[in-house]
């Protein structure tokens, strides 16, 4: 049985990323173990772990399209951007409604720019951004580009709103909420916040946090998908055995997914449809090796119960 695979967890309220990467290493059982994309401790929803050697494709599978369901509370504004923080201003609420709403929101669909807030795992002089916050020090932030697919308010019920966004790598909803909140001269802050899917990954296929604790480990192996299921919506190269061995010693092959376009990454495939790893393609109709997954060794693997 490989140990390469990808686990998908619906945290729950109250801790941290690390601290679910940190129960998924206990209950099955493994060293290799990392998450595709932080949640902040309050928030819920999908956490992709990616096991063994299905890790090397961390980058890949956080680089994909999230999707979120956020519940903001107009009229107050805090140092975090979400309801855990001080509040720093409070003000009256008008009379707006869906329309209003959906109007304020156009102007962040697309590619945008937002400043990372200070409560947040960027690293500024080697130290991460919420680290000097807690400190009370505030430093300046560059800004980033971020894309935003599609914003659909699904509910006002004042003083809060229900946003659901599509959104691309790196967007903070907690600076989401603090921008709308100004368009709409009130301020904003995230009173909760549900990641609904990454990826090809939803809520529907995730553990609860509840079944992760608790299930016997071969449940929970049970559950773990093919490493491939990160790169669902990738085109496929597969390789016969004299083209495998060049790719696994990180030489170029002489073919490419028909249709694919210079500089496409795609999966690769041994023609028994093992995983091999990520090329690219490049001029020439090759594709060269980008990240090469090794086979896990067999051994006797002792669950912990």
């Amino acid at each position: 049985m490989t140990e390469a695979g990808v686990l998908v967890v619906d945290k729950r309220a109250g801790v941290t990323s690390f601290d679910a990467v940190a129960l998924v290493r206990r209950r099955l059982g493994l060293k290799r173990v990392g998450h595709a994309g932080t949640l902040d401790p309050d928030a819920t929803g999908v956490l992709p772990m990616l096991l063994g050697e299905a890790t090397k494709l961390m980058p890949y599978l956080a680089d994909q399209d999230k999707e979120y369901v956020a519940t903001l509370r107009l009229g107050v504004t805090t140092d975090t951007g979400d309801l855990s923080g001080r509040v720093l201003a409070e003000s009256p609420v008008p009379a707006v409604d869906q329309a209003c709403v959906q109007e304020a929101c156009r102007r962040f669909v697309g590619r945008i720019t937002q400043i990372p807030p200070m409560y947040s795992a960027v690293h500024h002089g080697g130290r991460r951004l919420y680290e000097l916050a807690r400190k009370g020090v505030e430093v300046v932030r560059e800004p980033r580009d971020v894309v935003i697919h599609a914003i659909d308010v699904q509910e006002v019920a004042l003083p809060d709103v229900r946003l659901r966004v599509v959104c691309g790598k790196g967007t903070y909803l907690r600076t989401l909420a603090v921008d709308l909140g100004a368009v709409l001269g009130v301020g904003a802050a995230v009173g909760r916040l549900a990641r609904t899917r990454v990826g090809p990954f939803t809520v529907a296929d995730a553990v609860s946090w509840e079944a992760l604790a608790a299930e016997p480990p071969p449940v929970l192996w049970a559950r773990v998908r093919p490493a491939e299921s990160a790169l669902a919506d990738w085109a496929v190269l597969r390789l016969d055995a004299r083209a495998l061995a060049r790719f696994e010693h990180g030489q170029s092959v002489e073919l490419a997914p028909a249709r694919t376009a210079t500089g496409a990454l795609v999966r690769v495939h041994a023609a028994d449809g093992r995983l091999l790893g990520v090329g690219e393609v490049v001029a020439g109709g090759l594709t060269r090796p980008v990240r090469v997954l090794h086979a896990d060794r067999p051994r006797t693997r002792v669950r912990p119960a």
